[in-house]
């Protein structure tokens, strides 16, 4: 990879009951390859780069905070979002969300 290549985004691996990131690369083939190679079980999330996730959901009006906790340090800095592009994995294989309801989850946000 070159010095002068931007990024969009990149891809962060979290493993099953890891407390850590354990991976980030800058493809989704690049984090697959990885994960099927380990037998890897945990979730694969696509990170805005540059910018925080509670910000991205702001800006792309996934959410709008509306009490005075949802703007705290605490909140903003555990904040997640199920309208991140993301994919679940059981022992590096890609599961199914066909019986997600995608309306049910879109925003799917961290709480207190």
């Amino acid at each position: 990879m070159s010095p002068s290549q931007n990024f969009d985004s990149i891809w962060v691996f979290h493993g099953e009951a890891a407390q850590f990131a354990s991976g980030v690369f800058s493809t989704k083939a690049k984090a697959e390859d990885w994960i099927t190679r380990h037998q890897l079980t945990g979730i694969l999330t696509c990170y805005p780069v540059d910018t925080g996730v509670y910000q991205w959901a702001i800006d792309r009006q996934y959410f709008q905070p509306h009490k005075e906790y949802q703007c705290s340090p605490r909140f903003i800095g555990r904040f997640t979002s199920a309208s991140q592009e993301h994919e679940h994995y059981a022992n590096g294989k890609r599961e199914s969300d066909s019986d997600e309801d995608p309306a049910e989850s879109r925003n799917d946000i961290s709480d207190q």
